[in-house]
């Protein structure tokens, strides 16, 4: 299984609109991060995506992705989903629906934003086209076949919001998450691979801290931990000379195979 990190920022992304802080300015390309996604490239060669951010579009291109099996959507907020748009290309050129995976809330929630893609009966003019998405809802706990991997939907507190994290097979997957159940980190042992948010060094209302998520990642105990939702609080270069081995900062474009 390989994984590829297309999104890492926060949900104001890096380089921030007006900001003049050093980390905004910066000439790594591993400080300028773009809204969180993922691709799950599966060994039969299947595509998971996780989440559509605002810049799918460009995301994909960059990733040379040109065909989804299946999204997995971790929750609605619109860093999450508003870029779902833009697989109109893919699903364009499939002869079935593309079928979306979320909690009832959240397929509620894109179904009334983005009716056009999941409601039939809204149909395009003649020579045009729309995106076409089938929603399917996943429960929490619950564990579902997807692109021929074995999915998990994990449930994880985000303020006053439940976030989907998801175990796929070796691979967990956590974003948005505050708080972490030990339910929900008994559901991610054994991970050989997780992916985690670090918004800021300080608390936050909505999202783990650095040392929060470095708890959550020492009682999940994976051989190697990523973290991402990432502001502009570090440098990429100076947080990964100081975070323990075996955990690292993802940053836009990192693949890694699982």
């Amino acid at each position: 299984m390989k994984l590829t990190f297309l999104g890492t920022g926060t949900s104001f992304g890096v380089p921030q609109l007006g900001c003049g802080c050093e980390v905004c300015h910066s000439r790594d390309p591993r400080d300028r991060r773009t809204r969180v996604g993922a691709i799950v490239e599966t060994v039969a060669g299947e595509t998971i995506l996780i989440d559509t951010p605002p810049e799918l579009r460009l995301q994909l291109i960059q990733a040379e992705v040109d065909t989804v099996d299946a999204v997995l959507f971790t929750h609605e907020h619109a860093d999450h989903t508003h870029g779902i748009d833009d697989l109109r290309a893919i699903t364009a050129r499939r002869d079935t629906h593309l079928p979306m995976y979320g909690s009832a809330e959240t397929l509620q929630s894109l179904a009334k934003k983005f009716d056009y893609i999941f409601d039939d009966a809204i149909k395009p003019l003649p020579g045009t086209s729309k995106p076409q998405g089938r929603g399917v809802v996943i429960h929490e706990g619950e564990t579902m076949r997807v692109a021929g991997v074995e999915v998990t939907a994990v449930p994880v507190a985000h303020g006053g919001v439940t976030v989907f994290a998801y175990r796929l097979g070796a691979l967990a997957y956590v974003t948005d998450a505050k708080t972490v159940p030990e339910s929900s980190i008994a559901m991610l042992k054994g991970s050989r691979v997780l992916v985690i948010n670090a918004l800021f060094r300080r608390p936050h209302p909505s999202h783990l801290s650095l040392s929060e998520a470095l708890e959550v990642a020492r009682a999940i105990g994976a051989e190697r931990t990523y973290l991402t939702h990432l502001t502009h609080d570090n440098f990429h270069a100076d947080l990964e000379a100081e975070l323990p081995a075996g955990i690292s900062p993802a940053f836009d474009g990192l693949t890694i195979t699982v």
